[in-house]
């Protein structure tokens, strides 16, 4: 059996055709030292053993490791073989590295030129550089996840796995998650759903790609909230389709009862509006459950932040409070559980079912059906539900504890009116003078990462408020504290007045 050095002699050997089979081996393997294939301090493969796998005779190889050592590239070691060097010479990196510019060069120099999505992905960018600490908005704790007890699971059903799950899934997910799940969301959530109705997808991103992709069409009209979550517009932009947006007041999205051009999706955050905070009320709810009726739309219910509720009732789904609501309920594990999982699901009417995880099964390839399957047993024994109950006291305690900050030390105007003990962030309002954009990014320098509140609006217009989404559930009352001062700081300097 040729190693892997073996290949890739032969590979680069069909490529370099010029001179004796000396010289093109010498220079095949000067270039995999100097490129890195072969790192320093790398034992080089017996002369015979080299010999055999390539092709040739040992001499070709003995003579091109002899070169090799005069020249500084390797070093011969009695009785233990030959090893390329710790430091190169310097002469050849010079000029290699000289000739890899003037490559570069030469490639840079030539025209390329994104699609317009591309380009138009790479424009509204967001996600933010920084996944974890203060204030990172919605991260949730994960050090607090009982990974042990995850990892057992997992580890029993790799020992022997069921052959269907290591191959593609057409089928919507993993068949046992799919049952858990509804069985929680009808207890947890008031979803009206059986196991036929979910699709298992790779978190929130996914769903809505398969959603807008699957319902909609180039130029149709969807309607989002304003502001709303900058990822989903940046999908939505993508698919073509033309966005509008819609104002929200402190009973949620304020939906056009007349719509001239009636939208084809509908996205809302009815349980906790991201990223004001507040829900839509009972007459919303009907109001676009009437809408959507009437003139064939889909609405779709981002259960945000919805396990998250520090106070008061848990608000019911929107799915569930109609029969046959036209409703698609979308729901994650990246805040109950950690993002890097990459879950998610739909609630799809019975009719959609078929045609969505058919379009879902063309698109993504389904897959990681062993932690589908270990998820719906860690939901089974209770484990999951568990979790949520301590995260949720555990955060409830960072929220209380940043807004005791905010209080002392700013005021109870810089409490935004919408916000509600719920969820992974809060809002801290700002003057309308004030840079949000330029406040976040000193903080950020500064290693406090916040968000500015006005890049979530659709465009830079007279609604867009001015304020800070400041992220408590990944960060401990000392870390707070320590951040809040340098945040405060910030706010200094950008004239906010403090107490």
């Amino acid at each position: 059996m040729r190693s892997l050095l073996g290949d890739y002699l032969l590979q680069r050997l069909q490529q370099d055709i010029e001179g004796t089979l000396h010289q093109r081996l010498f220079r095949c393997l000067r270039y995999a030292i100097v490129e890195g294939v072969l790192a320093p301090k790398t034992r080089l493969p017996a002369s015979r053993d080299l010999a055999k796998e390539i092709g040739v005779s040992r001499n070709t190889v003995l003579s091109t490791y002899e070169q090799l050592q005069a020249e500084g590239y390797v070093e011969a070691r009695t009785g233990h073989g030959t090893w390329v060097v710790e430091k190169l010479p310097e002469s050849f990196l010079t000029t290699l590295a000289n000739r890899g510019k003037h490559q570069e060069t030469q490639s840079l120099s030539k025209n390329y030129v994104l699609s317009q999505r591309g380009s138009s992905i790479v424009g509204y960018a967001a996600a933010s550089p920084n996944q974890w600490g203060a204030f990172v908005p919605g991260a949730p704790d994960v050090t607090e996840f009982p990974h042990h007890v995850f990892s057992r699971i997992q580890a029993k059903l790799s020992r022997e796995p069921d052959v269907n799950r290591l191959i593609y899934s057409n089928a919507g997910g993993c068949v046992e998650l799919r049952h858990a799940l509804a069985d929680y969301l009808k207890i947890a959530r008031s979803v009206q759903c059986d196991a036929d109705q979910i699709i298992i997808t790779e978190g929130t991103h996914q769903a809505i790609d398969l959603v807008s992709r699957a319902l909609s069409d180039i130029g149709d009209q969807v309607w989002i909230e304003d502001p709303a979550y900058w990822g989903m517009r940046n999908i939505l932009r993508i698919n073509g389709v033309n966005i509008r947006a819609l104002a929200i007041d402190e009973e949620g999205i304020i939906p056009e009862l007349h719509p001239k051009t009636p939208p084809k999706l509908i996205f809302v955050t009815p349980s906790h509006q991201y990223p004001l905070g507040s829900h839509l009320s009972p007459a919303r709810r009907k109001q676009l459950l009437q809408i959507a009726r009437q003139h064939g739309s889909w609405i779709i219910e981002d259960d945000y932040d919805s396990e998250f509720r520090f106070s008061g009732q848990p608000y019911p789904s929107l799915q569930g409070l109609e029969p046959d609501a036209p409703v698609i309920y979308m729901g994650t594990f990246s805040k109950t559980i950690y993002p890097a999982l990459r879950l998610g699901y739909l609630v799809v009417p019975k009719q959609l079912f078929s045609p969505l995880r058919i379009v879902a099964a063309e698109l993504y390839r389904g897959g990681h059906l062993l932690v589908q399957k270990a998820l719906a047993e860690f939901i089974r024994e209770g484990h999951y539900e568990a979790h949520i109950r301590r995260m949720r006291l555990l955060y409830a305690k960072r929220y209380h504890f940043l807004m005791q900050l905010i209080q002392r030390y700013l005021g109870p105007d810089f409490i935004h009116e919408y916000n509600s003990a719920a969820g992974l962030h809060l809002i801290l309002k700002l003057p309308t003078h004030c840079d949000d954009v330029a406040i976040a990014t000193n903080a950020l320098q500064r290693g406090v990462t916040v968000r500015a509140l006005s890049q979530y609006y659709m465009h830079s217009h007279a609604r867009a408020q001015r304020g800070l989404l400041l992220g408590f559930a990944c960060v401990d009352e000392k870390d707070m504290m320590m951040a809040f001062g340098v945040l405060l700081q910030c706010l200094r300097e950008a004239g906010v007045l403090t107490l």
